[in-house]
């Protein structure tokens, strides 16, 4: 039976906040990282934040400390829980980073459930500053894709782990996200593959402007709670599509007309 791979982003999606402004608001940075947004890239911005708030005398605890207390939806977390134990292969694919990413799966007793995280690389330096790195380095290699931010296009990464499955033989994938950044990705989806969008969330809105542009079945979410009835719904649907599949290739193997010897004449 073909496996399923359910990739999952990680702000707004598997916790309720963005982790870039969750941190930054929580420690008092909002107005200065207001003032610099226009002047530089995103990922650029955080890694700069993560510089002034060592300046302003934060640690590495005080940001995990704040990442602890991100919100999230009592029902993300069973929702993630099951899916790994009905033998999904989970992965998160996120433009927050490392430390983020890691320190909240930690924290919420999740991190064995997943088999990668793409994301952009993050590591605290010789003083103590968080340093935050673009996943694609848009200066001197630039993915060239114009849906996507300059450090990551997630399209990019649906590919590698499409073409690391089809090794594998054939894997459904499912995925949830809720940016304008997870729209890319969306259009990667096979026939077979499903999207699952958050409703009144900017991949939504995407989706239902081009609709005709995916291959993949579409079901939208709003909360936790409505995320693991689908999930579920949908892993069910893939095994039982799957078992009548292999059911179908049983009955014709064993119905495959076979070729007899010709008889052997007996001399009298």
């Amino acid at each position: 039976m073909a496996g399923i791979t359910i990739v999952f982003d990680f702000d707004k999606t598997i916790i309720d906040v963005d982790s870039d402004n969750w941190v930054v608001d929580e420690l008092g940075s909002t107005d200065l990282f207001n003032h610099l947004l226009p002047t530089m890239p995103w990922n650029s911005l955080m890694d700069r934040m993560m510089m002034e708030l060592h300046a302003q005398g934060k640690t590495i605890e005080d940001i995990k400390e704040v990442l602890r207390r991100a919100p999230i939806h009592p029902r993300i977390v069973p929702t993630i829980r099951t899916a790994h134990a009905l033998g999904c292969d989970l992965r998160i694919v996120s433009d927050a980073n490392t430390v983020f990413i890691e320190t909240i799966v930690d924290h919420l007793g999740i991190n064995d459930c997943f088999s990668e995280i793409n994301t952009n690389p993050s590591y605290v330096d010789e003083q103590g500053r968080l340093r935050i790195s673009p996943f694609i380095d848009f200066n001197s290699s630039p993915h060239g894709c114009t849906l996507c931010p300059p450090n990551m296009c997630k399209g990019m990464i649906i590919d590698r782990i499409q073409a690391s499955l089809a090794k594998e033989g054939r894997q459904r994938i499912i995925y949830l996200g809720d940016g304008g950044g997870d729209f890319c990705p969306s259009l990667k989806l096979r026939e077979g593959d499903f999207m699952m969008p958050r409703k009144n969330f900017p991949v939504w809105d995407l989706i239902c402007k081009n609709r005709e542009l995916l291959r993949a079945e579409v079901h939208e979410w709003i909360d936790g709670e409505d995320m693991e009835k689908i999930v579920i719904k949908l892993i069910e649907k893939i095994k039982i599509q799957d078992s009548i599949q292999l059911l179908a290739v049983d009955y014709k193997i064993e119905t495959l007309p076979i070729a007899l010897p010709p008889p052997v004449r007996v001399h009298q």
